[in-house]
């Protein structure tokens, strides 16, 4: 005789799956986001790195100074007068950079690449003005062959430079793109890393001027 304490056929609901408490109630709904962007992780750990490299170059440069008996006066071959002014083009064209990002968070496409356009063209007279200012000083006969000086002076600022150069095609294909609509508020993290290295060149010249030329 069937027992009474049977199973009984499940109904439709009971045959449901449980979630198993094994996993804590189940799958979570939606993957947390993370702290910072890979983008922006990215670009932190290039900056690292170009950070270490340029304290190494700093490095050489102060050990290098510290240790010579004879060092000419930046004042004596370096045009500071014209370098000052150039400094305040690099400085300026970081403001610019950041209204170019506020702009495009808030929507503001057009005026977004005006400032992106902006920026590069300061950032080309920079490169610019650095490029007759090498010319001048090698008429003047300070090469990468006049002793230590000459060395430390083309190796040191040449990186920066090289930097900012990268840092303008860099800019320059980002307007291309922003003048494409290929941008938005919702869309920004390629010209905010952008911006984050071209803070970056800006911020490096800060320290660089006043040791090489001002010192």
């Amino acid at each position: 005789m069937p027992s009474a304490t049977a199973a009984q056929p499940q109904t439709a609901e009971q045959a449901q799956v449980q979630p198993s408490p094994g996993f804590g109630g189940g799958p979570p709904s939606s993957a947390p986001e993370p702290p910072i962007s890979n983008a922006r992780l990215g670009m932190l750990m290039l900056i690292s790195a170009e950070t270490m490299f340029f304290v190494g170059l700093i490095g050489a440069y102060v050990v290098f100074r510290a240790g010579s008996s004879v060092w000419p006066s930046g004042h004596l071959y370096l045009p500071v007068g014209v370098t000052w002014v150039n400094t305040l083009v690099l400085f300026v064209s970081c403001y610019t950079m950041h209204r170019a990002i506020a702009a495009l968070r808030l929507d503001r496409l057009p005026s977004a690449g005006n400032w992106l356009g902006v920026t590069a063209l300061l950032g080309s007279i920079f490169l610019g003005v650095q490029g007759y200012e090498w010319t001048q000083l090698v008429r003047d006969g300070l090469t990468i062959s006049t002793g230590i000086y000459g060395a430390t002076f083309y190796t040191l600022i040449g990186c920066h430079g090289l930097h900012v150069l990268a840092a303008v095609v860099w800019l320059l294909v980002v307007l291309v793109l922003a003048k494409r609509g290929a941008f938005s508020a919702r869309r920004s993290i390629a010209v905010e890393v952008c911006g984050m290295y071209w803070y970056y060149v800006g911020g490096l010249w800060a320290l660089l001027f006043p040791l090489v030329y001002l010192n």
